[in-house]
């Protein structure tokens, strides 16, 4: 496995330096071949990895019947840069061969004529197919699925669905993306199962849907979370599934790609959450714009520092008579803390997995407490004999002790209830939890540490 991503990562850095070099020597005939070879998702990833005034050159080789797609693989900040610099004649031209979910992703970010001419220029089935797509949110099941969904009845036989697949491959030299299945419904247009291909081309051509259909698929709710549908995706090794209404009667089908960049855009959020940046953040933003996303966490950060800068100047006396107090506090700090990462990082898993609730927060929380005091015993032992060891004295390496196990227990509170809280009044534990924790775990682990030592010791 690692030769082929050691190999996979060569070839995207040669690609980077082999267009650099080309555009500096300005042979246009030759980037355009290089990007018309790509596909609209590596195209995307290259103009991603080069500096802003770089982009241009790949967008403008781009093959117009590939922008639309590009479009939909970059980042918001990516995706509006390139929007403002194409006319309004060459983004309908972009956006108009877009599948109508592609295209309810990126009409927020298209300009309203370009989005009104592309409307206007569609039949009137392709405009209700839009429709449907745009009632709902992105992050929904509404949102990501397909509204060309192909349907059979269940009073068909398979025969005639046989003759429906090779229409469909004669009009369009195509089948539906990830066709694994059909969607049943009946003369109301209701969800009733789905048949799946193997049963379609394996069973005897004179039996109906109705005999071989799948009535145990269920299909998803129109407002389904997307990141429901994705673990429910992975949970069942779906590769594609129906969308219903309220009533059960079918607006569309999600497929497997559409849960592959769900499953990835909650991986970026989780990884840049912790940093207090986006996942749609430009690495090669201007750098005003990242000053100012970047400002604010900062700011919050070192709120954290000055309130355990205050607690240790609280005891600034009894580090001035121990100095030893000075060099064993970020200890106690640094074991609290990482503690407190460990309960934290399973909490806001279980919380995005839906595993806690209310039926189980408390139990969490013991069995979170047990583990934080047996842990707190075991290391108590060892920084107690280093301190006594070190400093020679028996009594700073109890103190030292006690304020581990103090911290390791607290730390094993606050990574539960912080992201409990945080998500009872609405906040993304991701993005927030760690920055209270870290004060939580900074601030008791001094506060324990020095006050112990000012009480027992001088």
């Amino acid at each position: 496995m690692m030769p082929n991503q050691e190999m996979d990562t060569q070839s995207v850095e040669q690609r980077l330096l082999e267009f650099e070099q080309t555009v500096r020597i300005g042979d246009t005939g030759r980037i355009r071949d290089m990007v018309g070879g790509l596909h609209p998702s590596e195209i995307a990833d290259l103009i991603e990895a080069l500096p802003a005034e770089l982009r241009a050159v790949v967008w403008d080789s781009t093959p117009a019947d590939q922008r639309g797609e590009v479009l939909t693989e970059t980042h918001d900040e990516v995706r509006d840069q390139l929007i403002a610099e194409t006319t309004p004649e060459d983004l309908v031209a972009a956006l108009e061969h877009l599948d109508m979910d592609e295209l309810a992703d990126l009409d927020e970010y298209v300009p309203t004529r370009v989005l009104d001419a592309l409307v206007q220029a569609m039949d009137m089935q392709r405009r209700k197919r839009y429709q449907a797509v745009r009632n709902y949110a992105d992050d929904t099941a509404g949102g990501l699925m397909d509204a060309d969904a192909a349907a059979v009845r269940t009073d068909v036989t398979l025969d005639v669905v046989l003759r429906y697949v090779r229409a469909l491959w004669k009009r369009d030299h195509n089948l539906p993306e990830h066709f694994d299945s059909m969607v049943v419904v009946d003369r109301s247009n209701r969800y009733q199962g789905m048949l799946r291909l193997g049963d379609l081309i394996s069973r005897s051509p004179d039996l109906r849907v109705a005999d071989v259909m799948d009535v145990d698929a269920a299909p998803f709710p129109a407002d389904t979370p997307a990141t429901k549908v994705a673990r429910l995706f992975e949970d069942r090794d779906l590769i594609s599934a129906a969308v219903v209404d309220s009533d059960g009667r079918l607006l569309g089908r999600i497929t497997i790609d559409d849960v592959v960049d769900v499953i990835r855009e909650e991986a970026d959020h989780t990884l840049m959450s912790q940093a207090g940046l986006h996942e749609e953040t430009d690495i090669f933003a201007p750098v005003m714009n990242s000053v100012r996303q970047r400002a604010v966490w900062l700011g919050v950060n070192l709120i954290n520092a000055f309130l355990a800068a205050w607690v240790i100047g609280l005891f600034d006396q009894s580090i001035e008579k121990l100095v030893a107090l000075a060099v064993l506090m970020p200890v106690v700090a640094s074991m609290g803390g990482v503690a407190g990462n460990q309960t934290l990082i399973l909490v806001i898993r279980g919380i995005a997995l839906e595993q806690i609730g209310r039926a189980n927060a408390w139990r969490l929380l013991i069995n979170e407490l047990g583990v934080g005091l047996a842990n707190g015993l075991l290391w108590a032992l060892v920084v107690a004999t280093a301190a006594m060891l070190w400093f020679g004295s028996v009594q700073l390496g109890i103190v030292f002790a006690m304020a581990l196990v103090i911290n390791l227990i607290n730390g094993a509170v606050a990574g539960t209830l912080v992201p409990l809280g945080l998500q009872r009044i609405g906040i993304d534990p991701a993005l927030a939890g760690g920055v209270l924790l870290t004060a939580a775990t900074d601030v008791v682990g001094f506060f324990s540490f020095l006050g112990l030592a000012t009480l027992i010791l001088i």
